[in-house]
């Protein structure tokens, strides 16, 4: 029986490499995301490269309670058989200091980067429990160990994303499920423009420095994936060799 990945945020990014890395790997793909043209590219790039794999997609949105609800119950087969979750949708939205900041920014960040995450991983749980096996990939970031100016919230967001995988894997200890945290730095993926609604500004964000592409982080969750079931790499963070620290970034 074939083994299934479920990747949230596939449409772009960390989630779209993912896909292809873990189909590499022999994974067939439950690929989700609110895009649907980029989903139906995404399963059509990787049918043509990994034929001995199978595809699948859902366009949907994550912070919609009845939108995931719906997902679950459609998906049923296919979520019998999942062995791994990989919960990647996230985003940042603006840079502004707290008191000159948007409310629907925040509202953005934390139903996505937080709610969203929860309803998913809620509603997998039960597959992955009845199984006693599985992986569950969460994607954090160094924002959820060290904050900075203007990224009050999103911060927030990601020491959340590291609370909750904490917590659950200890709500999961006897149980052969693992519980994964990455937490990468700078990563050159659409992650910028949505975050300062502007090409030529997030070009600037990389500019002279060499940052970390989806691709790198993509294979570090497939490397984390393939070590043995006896082996849980709990927490990763992964920085461009430019970057000490957030904020301390080397540029040419």
């Amino acid at each position: 029986m074939s083994k299934w990945a479920l990747i949230t945020g596939a449409t772009a990014g960390i989630g779209w490499a993912t896909a292809k890395s873990l189909a590499a790997a022999g994974f067939s793909i439950l690929a989700t995301g609110r895009r649907e043209e980029k989903l139906k590219e995404l399963k059509s790039i990787l049918t043509k490269e990994f034929p001995q794999i199978s595809v699948e997609t859902a366009c949907f949105d994550l912070t919609s309670k009845e939108e995931v609800a719906s997902f679950l119950k459609t998906h049923d087969p296919t979520l019998k058989k999942l062995e791994l979750l990989v919960n990647n949708a996230g985003l940042a939205k603006g840079i502004e200091k707290m008191q000159e900041a948007s409310l629907e920014d925040w509202d953005t960040m934390i139903d996505t980067n937080v709610k969203g995450l929860l309803y998913m991983t809620r509603g997998i749980l039960p597959y992955l429990v009845q199984k006693n096996s599985g992986h569950i990939v969460n994607l954090g970031s160094v924002a959820g160990r060290w904050t900075y100016p203007g990224g009050g919230v999103y911060c927030a967001s990601k020491f959340a994303v590291r609370a909750l995988s904490e917590g659950l894997r200890m709500d999961l200890l006897g149980t052969k499920i693992r519980v994964t945290n990455i937490e990468p730095g700078m990563v050159n993926t659409e992650f910028s423009v949505v975050r300062l609604g502007d090409q030529a500004k997030a070009d600037k964000v990389y500019e002279g420095m060499t940052p970390l592409s989806a691709s790198d982080i993509a294979e570090t969750i497939a490397w984390c994936v393939a070590r043995p079931a006896h082996v849980n790499i709990q927490e990763l963070v992964i920085y461009p060799t430019d970057q000490a620290h957030v904020g301390q970034v080397a540029r040419r």
